[in-house]
């Protein structure tokens, strides 16, 4: 079933009223107020329908016992109209919503046969010759509501992304008039005021940096690994990260012209341009409507043509129009949803779109963000190299870091993180001096000590070891002990030990691998070359990758896109599956689909076989739901007559019963079917 089919749980972000309702949650209340709708409707008819069951003479002469209250028809009556006015409502809503659109589906089905069921058995009730069907009824619903209720709890999670986006944002922004500095709140930020930035703090709005520098943390809006430094006329985003230093910055773009804004934006697009995909139990509840339909009236049709009396063909039409409508279709998919998505997350895959999920058998084209995804997204230290017997590679780094303790450069982060990984002891300093353009050098226990780039080296015809430049992703530095070269340190943004061996099996699996990033291009082939992949796309940003993902799926690609950054959002709500690795931001992982847990791209390929275990489960389900009505309905419109035999009422309900036992213990299955491919 497929609850975005009823017109109470559609979410459409683009046409909330964005000055009224903080974006994105209005949406996700709904729905949690939808299943808490569900959960009580579900409860009170299963309270009502135990009474139903006991005092209903079918099912007394079914099981052979004798159970009668005063005025027993009327009470059954009674609690059967609470039932199908309460229980039944969302289900009388649905088919509306559906008749409107003029697409039958799982609401029109089910409310098809709960009223066949509660208008005739009230005939019966009433003075019309017959046996009455509110047991049916009784069972319908609650078996209805249940699967309703699992179904949205598993998909619970409506898009948060545009909150999360917002709150990327600052509150206030500190703005400068004249002398002073005054706080003032985001939305009062007008075009061409000077805002002060403080070290730490995220940049309140698009601009220009007039006073200061400093380097500036975009990972999570544009990809790029490395903080940037930001000078004089530089342009900064709003939603970035300041560093250590104090920016006065000319604001260029609010509101709505912002960069974060239009990030915003393009998700909105996507996510609403994905929400309309259709669900198979949805198709085979359609098909089941107008089988009913045909075959009911025909049956009423060929029974009064063959001269048999009305309430004879009335109650043949009704047990084929009741039997239409499976118990176990309404627990067909849900069931599975719900094993699959409890037991995927055991194995490090968060679902949050099932529709994805099953399709992720589909994918053609993997597209991967860099930073974070493929890589660890940090700018850490890969090698440590002496040159020089008297110093090892422990003394380098410890020398190294001495220099590099009050920086706020990402080489000096990196190779901080790392003493502090290694337990060392950073030694003190004297006369620190910075040698412009090209490193720094201090006094280090009374040891002239520098700490520079290779142009340094190439500038005092120092020669620079064969063996430095092991990768043209990694940055390299060099440690001089008094004058002479000591050693070097190498760093970058680690490839993750996991991505090669994932690449190897989507190779196997003929999926083609690609790579979108924010880094340059020289960054991106070494990437690229290093774990073999069908392709790279460096320098971009969020409108391109979406770019990319669009122009994959006009070659008739099945795209999924894993990332982990705001700059990811876009292109992860527009990719036919959007996987978020968990190491990112809370963006991305309430963009996507299917969420990475443990950040490990092996994952990807355990989702893939976890889809196609999940589809084959959903399929085998549904041949189990809908199969024994290809012999139970023409049995109870009365195939078999001419031989003596016509499928009642009670035997049919067996028939349900059984369909419904095997669905449950077919979905339970999936456990161990998903465990082996985990």
């Amino acid at each position: 079933m497929d609850h975005s089919n009823m017109d109470h749980s559609k979410m459409d972000h683009s046409k909330m009223d964005h000055d009224a309702i903080p974006m994105g949650m209005a949406g996700h209340d709904h729905h949690k107020m939808m299943i808490a709708d569900f959960k009580k409707r579900f409860w009170l008819t299963l309270v009502l329908t135990g009474p139903i069951l006991l005092i209903s003479p079918m099912i007394q002469d079914f099981f052979n016992y004798k159970f009668l209250l005063p005025g027993n028809p009327y009470f059954l009556f009674g609690l059967s109209s609470i039932l199908y006015f309460y229980g039944g409502w969302p289900f009388l809503k649905g088919l509306w919503s559906e008749v409107k659109k003029a697409s039958p589906g799982m609401m029109t089905l089910i409310a098809m046969a709960i009223s066949v069921a509660y208008f005739y058995s009230s005939a019966t009730v009433f003075g019309l010759p017959g046996v009455d069907f509110f047991w049916e009824l009784a069972t319908l619903i609650a078996i209805m509501l249940l699967g309703h209720w699992i179904e949205m709890k598993s998909v619970l999670g409506a898009s948060k992304a545009l909150q999360l986006l917002v709150s990327m944002m600052p509150a206030e922004a500190h703005r400068v008039k004249g002398e002073s500095v005054e706080d003032i709140k985001l939305e009062d930020l007008m075009k061409d005021d000077i805002i002060l930035v403080k070290p730490g703090e995220k940049v309140p709005a698009d601009g220009i940096i007039t006073e200061g520098s400093s380097y500036l943390n975009e990972s999570m809006l544009t990809g790029e690994s490395k903080p940037v430094k930001k000078e004089l006329n530089e342009k900064v985003i709003g939603g970035s990260i300041n560093g250590n230093g104090v920016l006065r910055v000319k604001v260029e773009h609010t509101g709505k012209d912002s960069y974060l804004n239009k990030v915003i934006k393009m998700v909105e697009d996507a996510q609403k341009t994905k929400s309309k995909m259709q669900n198979l139990s949805d198709r085979a509840a359609k098909w089941l409507t107008y089988v009913a339909l045909v075959v009911g009236f025909g049956t009423l049709a060929v029974w009064l043509i063959l001269g048999f009396p009305f309430v004879y063909a009335l109650e043949r039409m009704v047990t084929v129009m009741v039997i239409a409508c499976p118990h176990a279709l309404g627990l067909a998919i849900p069931l599975v949803v719900a094993i699959s998505t409890a037991v995927s997350a055991q194995n490090g895959l968060l679902i949050r779109n099932r529709t994805a999920f099953e399709e992720s058998r589909k994918i053609s084209v993997l597209l991967f963000d860099k930073t974070g995804t493929l890589t660890k997204g940090d700018f850490g230290v890969t090698r440590i190299q002496s040159v020089d017997k008297s110093y090892s590679d422990q003394e380098i780094l410890r020398l190294a870091s001495a220099l590099e303790q009050s920086s706020e450069h990402p080489i000096a982060v990196g190779i901080l993180k790392k003493v502090k990984d290694e337990k060392i002891t950073i030694p003190q300093l004297q006369k620190f001096n910075a040698i412009t353009g090209k490193g720094v050098e201090a006094s280090v226990e009374g040891k002239d000590i520098k700490v520079v780039s290779p142009g340094y080296l190439r500038d005092e015809k120092i020669s620079i070891p064969e063996d430095a430049f092991s990768d043209a992703a990694e940055t390299v530095v060099f440690v001089l002990v008094e004058g002479k070269l000591a050693g070097y340190i190498a760093l970058a943004d680690e490839i993750r030990p996991e991505s090669a061996e994932a690449i190897k099996i989507f190779k196997k699996n003929n999926i083609k691998v690609l790579m979108a990033t924010g880094d340059n291009e020289k960054t991106a082939k070494a990437v690229s070359d290093k774990l073999g992949l069908d392709g790279y796309f460096a320098e971009v940003l969020p409108h391109k990758k979406v770019e990319i993902v669009k122009e994959l799926q006009s070659k008739g690609e099945f795209v999924a896109m894993t990332g982990d950054g705001v700059n990811d959002a876009p292109a992860l709500a527009q990719a036919n599956v959007g996987i978020a690795v968990g190491s990112g931001t809370d963006v991305a992982a309430e963009t996507a689909d299917i969420i990475l847990v443990n950040s490990n791209p092996q994952d990807i390929a355990n989702l893939i076989l976890f889809g196609k275990a999940t589809y084959q489960k959903m399929i085998q389900n549904l041949i189990w739901a809908t199969g024994y009505n290809i012999i139970a309905i023409p049995l109870a419109a009365g195939a078999l007559y001419s031989s003596g035999f016509v499928l009642g009422p009670a035997i049919g309900a067996v028939f349900m019963s059984l369909s419904t036992i095997i669905v449950a213990i077919n979905a339970q299955l999936l456990k161990r079917k998903i465990s082996k491919k985990a």
